[in-house]
Parts: C-alpha cells; structure tokens; sequence
C-alpha cells in the first residue's frame, strides 16, 4: 500500500499521524514552502459545536492520540447583537491560532509527524493517483472535490481579519451578531494571548448582500470594537477571503480517492469553525487505510453535524437584528448557561430539528 496525502494541513497531517502509528508511512505533498505558510487568524473550539464530546482537547490525545495545546481555554464569551448583550461563563472551550505563528496546530501537528513532506510540490491529483494505490486529498478547501464533480455547494462566504495589538483577557472571546456590522454574518474577536488578538468579519455572498462593501464594513466593526473596549488596537497583520465555498461532499471516498477536512466539508455553515472535525476526518480516513474501520460510516456523524448547522445558517438568514436582539437576550442568563454547558443533549441538533417547520414555513411563503 502506498499512499500520497495531497496538503499537509490538520486533517492531512492528522492523517499521517495516525497512519505512522499503524505501520503505515504515507508521503505528504504540500504546495506550500512550509506547513502553515498562510495568514494568521483565530479559531474557537467551542463544546456547543462538538457534542457528545465535551472536551476536544481531551478526546484528540485520549482517544486518538493526537495532542494539541490551545491558546487558551475559554471561560467566557461576550454575545452583542444590536441592541442586547449577554455574557456566558463556563468552560465554553478553546481558542486556537492558525497560520505562519509557531504555535499554531499546523505547526504542533508538523512536529508530530513522521512521515515525508515534499514541499513546493506541483503534483496534480491525476498524477498522484496514477502513481500511488490510494489518494487523501487534504487539500484544505472544496476545489478538487467540485473537479471531480463530488461536490454539493451551500454558499460562499467573504471574511476580512486581522491582528491587533491590546489589552486583551485571553480566557474570554467576544462575537457579534448584528447585521448592521455584518448583514447575515458575525463577527469576532478572539485573543492569542494577552497582547494580541484577532478581530474578523464574515457575511455570506446572498443575493440580498450584492451591493455590501465588505472593507466599509470592516472600518465600521474595527471602530465599534476600539470604542467598546476603549483602545486603538493598531492592525498588524491582515487578510481577506472572497468566496471561500461552503459545502459537502456527496461521498466522502471514490475508490480509492479519501475526501478529507475542508475537502470533504468539515466547515460548520453557521459560524464557520471545525478544526476538531477536519482533524477528525484525517484520523477516519488512516483508520479505513489500516483496516479499522469504514471511512463513510465513521463521517456520518460529522455529516450531520453539517446538515444540523446548515439549518441554523438558513434559519440565520431568515432573522433581522430584532429577532437576534431577542436570541441574545434569551441567553443572558439561565439559558445561556443551560445551552453551554449540558452535557446530555446536544444543542446543534436539537436546534436544527426545532426550526426545520420554520425554514419550511418560510421558504413556501417566499416560494
């Protein structure tokens, strides 16, 4: 068995992880001149996002022997919509870095493994897969995988970040769902430590969003976060995305062909995040390799967890800031807390079955 692993990304080096544990040596081809040569941004692992796991962290070295150190573990979070605000306090989770800083997962993954990468590589899919018995395209978005026509796109999103130097709690995340600063989108600011932190912008490319100026938005958010924290927070490092594609595929292996991360579709539709499912995908994928399992039935539920998040971003588009000054509210307090730290029932999923008679309701009166 000889296996090429296209992108050495989380789910690519997740992937050869896990295939190095199991005797297998795979060669990872990176077109990249180094792993995490990509701008700089700021994740959440949020536990709302990752049940029945309640710990991410935990479960990637516990039970698949993949270790990770975050930048901090979140203890609370700041919701504003336009005219409400409410704080949630618990473990919510962690905050993450990704990109060209050493401490980002690309860069913890890269020191765990093993295997080869061949970087500033040219190598096609077609050239691989004619050279090598099995193929993991980990290639960190939908591209390919719309090449070999396996492919469903939801939606494109447009996100605007950078960094910014402050006085920041690193134990605490703040996001905004205000469609006067990001109509039918979010915005956040996530701390790497207590100097920096990332502040972002992301707003899907509807129809009813054609004539958004995506950098007008960003002045207006960049000034609405100086005046509530009352600092200057001076950008050092900024990044732009158009039309980054959100979707699933239809099968997440074609012979001997493995879709993983970005490529299988491991980005929640609703706020955008999922390191712990692309990462995820990579072991699924080493496990079928090995014999361990088949890769299809163990990403079932990671396709839900798509599908459910899907229904909120649908049900997302159908809200004004009204409806969310009246979400955001209801979470101050007992619900919120109720919401973010059960550990039995799983909101994602509950949430989505919920609204389904309402995004169905709303599309036959639209219809």
């Amino acid at each position: 068995m000889d296996i090429a692993i296209m992108g050495a990304g989380l789910s690519g080096l997740a992937c050869a992880i896990t295939l190095k544990k199991n005797g297998i040596t795979p060669t990872i081809f990176e077109r990249r001149s180094e792993v995490g040569d990509r701008f700089v941004n700021g994740e959440v692992l949020l536990s709302i996002f990752t049940r029945p796991v309640h710990d991410c962290i935990a479960s990637l070295s516990e039970e698949y022997g993949i270790y990770l150190k975050p930048a901090g573990n979140i203890q609370k979070m700041e919701l504003f919509s336009k005219n409400k605000s409410a704080i949630i306090e618990g473990h919510l989770g962690f905050t993450n870095i990704r990109g060209r800083e050493q401490g980002s997962f690309e860069k913890q993954l890269e020191q765990q493994t093993k295997s080869k990468i061949r970087f500033n590589s040219e190598k096609t899919y077609e050239e691989l897969l004619g050279k090598y018995s099995h193929v993991v395209i980990a290639t960190g978005d939908g591209d390919y995988a719309k090449k070999t026509r396996n492919f469903r796109e939801d939606f494109t999103v447009s996100i605007k970040g950078a960094t910014v130097e402050g006085c920041f709690d690193r134990y605490s995340v703040m996001a905004w769902l205000d469609y006067d600063l990001a109509p039918y989108g979010y915005c956040f600011l996530i701390p790497f430590s207590e100097k920096e932190a990332n502040i972002s912008i992301a707003i899907p490319d509807l129809p009813a969003n054609a004539d958004v100026n995506l950098n007008n938005l960003w002045g207006f958010f960049h000034e609405k976060v100086r005046s509530q924290l009352k600092q200057e927070l001076p950008m050092t490092d900024q990044f732009q995305i158009t039309r980054y594609p959100i979707g699933i595929c239809d099968a997440a292996r074609i012979g001997n062909t493995f879709y993983v991360g970005n490529c299988f579709g491991t980005t929640l539709p609703f706020m955008g995040f999922g390191q712990y499912a692309s990462i995820l995908s990579g072991v699924y994928a080493a496990y079928d390799l090995c014999g361990l399992g088949k890769y299809e039935d163990l990403m079932k539920p990671l396709r839900q967890s798509y599908q459910d998040s899907l229904v909120l971003r649908r049900s997302m588009e159908q809200l004004s800031n009204k409806g969310l000054d009246l979400i955001v509210h209801t979470l101050q307090g007992y619900w919120g807390e109720k919401l973010f730290q059960t550990k039995t029932i799983n909101p994602l999923k509950v949430a989505s079955y919920l609204l389904r008679p309402y995004i169905k309701m709303k599309n036959r009166k639209t219809t």
